[in-house]
């Protein structure tokens, strides 16, 4: 076990690597390569990698580091898991269970392993390991641009806290930086628009019905809470995913595992942009559009225009409620061959097979809304993320601001991308990915440390650094839990 945190430490870890040596001829410097060409100066902080973001992507990232023994420092412009704390609604829960939500060496404190963790215990679930492991983070610190060194190897970083140099860069900031709201309602409209990120809870709104807008996780579980809080929801519901949230007694993270669905390397033709509708909420249940109906939730079709006060909806909402049940059942019915090939004891469940009644929304579609007359004062969009990465100035970028990469390595040498969805399979924006994902790229990094280090002449292969530092470092850390 360790040492629980301090109050303080749970915000803001400042615990440095000792920094590097300033004799070129040491062993140290020899083994690390571009050392040797580094110049110490007062006012420019040095490390061989900078991890932009303490998010679960960079305190992984930073376990796999030190367990290959890089000098390297996380960024963090505000706190550690500032997502999980202040951008997500109150209630918010982790979409899969703890057994499989976390990284490999430990477990959460006080959620049980098949509970789902709220945002709270997320945050803190990620500054404790983060206290565990050791990570040199610094908060508070805001990188405002990193750009090639011109004529040496590395980087010139701009952080708020003052200039740094790194060899390498990793861009840990993840999948969700800026919220996405489509430019289809004017905001001068007579209706208060927020983004699911800004969204806390129902005494939050302004009194009235409300209008959300995308049904993935976030969309459902908002339009869900709301009505319960006694408001007229309605929801716009587009194409999207339904797996069961349970089925045969294993969890759908389950299933996805054994049915080899994680290890996608790509969405199929035509769903890169498909939602998936599942939820960890009130203990996890399935996802069920109907059932939501029956609950007073009106459903609609996708929104497409709004003119003088009317949202128009597309005439979409059986079709996608009836594709997202095939999608249901596809997975039952590999779940069903698979225990029977397998021969495993698991109890049959026929009753998952049972598909509601289609409520008078599916056969009879809302296909436009006047606001005023709906008495819809608030609209809710439940529409995503985009990426952002304008401080890095390197050619490694799509012309729609994406990142070029393979598994997260980037055409341009020294840097890296990391908490990217689809970066290397299905679940690499999951908690249990990105560690994985982590770790592959501290692998990267050792085999360019291999090559930079590399003397004519030499007995050991550039190769042989990062087979050795899997030997001496093992990544995984004793599993405990806080």
């Amino acid at each position: 076990m360790f040492e629980a945190p301090s109050a303080s430490q749970k915000d803001c870890l400042i615990t440095i690597m000792p920094p590097l040596s300033t004799d070129p001829d040491t062993d140290q410097d020899r083994e690390r390569g571009w050392a040797a060409e580094r110049k110490v100066t007062m006012s420019i902080e040095e490390f061989e990698v900078l991890v932009v973001g303490a998010g679960q992507a960079g305190i992984a990232m930073s376990e796999h580091l030190q367990a290959h023994g890089i000098h390297h420092v996380v960024l963090e412009r505000s706190r550690i898991a500032e997502r999980w704390r202040t951008e997500r609604w109150d209630s918010l829960v982790a979409n899969g269970p703890a057994w499989h939500d976390r990284f490999p060496g430990m477990d959460f404190a006080h959620t049980g392993p098949d509970e789902f963790a709220s945002k709270d215990e997320i945050a803190e679930y990620f500054a404790a390991y983060a206290a565990h492991i050791r990570a040199p983070i610094r908060c508070g610190v805001e990188v405002q641009s990193a750009k090639k060194s011109p004529g040496k190897s590395g980087y010139d970083v701009q952080t708020s806290d003052g200039p740094v140099r790194a060899h390498y860069v990793v861009a840990a900031t993840g999948a969700f930086q800026h919220p996405v709201i489509p430019k289809l309602i004017p905001r001068e409209a007579p209706v208060e628009q927020l983004h699911s990120s800004s969204y806390r809870n129902p005494d939050q709104l302004t009194q009235g019905n409300v209008l959300v807008i995308g049904a993935g996780s976030s969309g459902v579980q908002i339009a869900d809470e709301l009505q319960a809080s006694g408001r007229q929801v309605y929801l716009a519901v587009g194409a999207h995913d339904r797996p069961p949230r349970s089925y045969r007694g294993r969890d759908f993270v389950w299933w996805l595992g054994v049915l080899g669905k994680w290890e996608d390397s790509a969405p199929p033709a035509g769903s890169q942009h498909v939602t998936i509708a599942v939820s960890g909420a009130r203990g996890g249940s399935t996802v069920d559009f109907r059932a939501l109906a029956k609950n007073g939730i009106h459903l609609t079709g996708r929104a497409e225009v709004f003119e003088h006060g009317i949202v128009r909806f597309a005439a979409d909402l059986a079709e996608n409620i009836t594709k997202g049940d095939a999608n249901y059942l596809s997975v039952l019915d590999e779940a069903d061959a698979y225990v029977a090939q397998n021969g495993l004891d698991l109890p049959e469940e026929p009753e998952a097979r049972m598909i509601s009644p289609d409520p008078p929304s599916m056969n009879d579609p809302t296909l436009q809304l006047d606001l005023v007359s709906a008495g819809i004062t608030t609209v809710i969009w439940a529409t995503g993320f985009t990426q952002n990465f304008d401080w890095l100035h390197v050619d490694s970028f799509d012309g729609s601001g994406r990142p070029l990469h393979k598994r997260g390595v980037s055409p341009v040498p020294g840097v890296y991308f990391l908490g990217l969805p689809w970066q290397s399979r299905r679940g690499s924006s999951f908690i249990w990915g990105v560690w994985h994902d982590a770790k592959y790229i501290a692998d990267q990094i050792m085999i360019q440390r291999g090559y930079a280090s590399y003397r004519k002449g030499a007995a050991i292969s550039p190769l042989d650094s990062i087979q050795a530092a899997d030997i001496e470092h093992p990544a995984t850390p004793t599993r405990t839990a806080v």
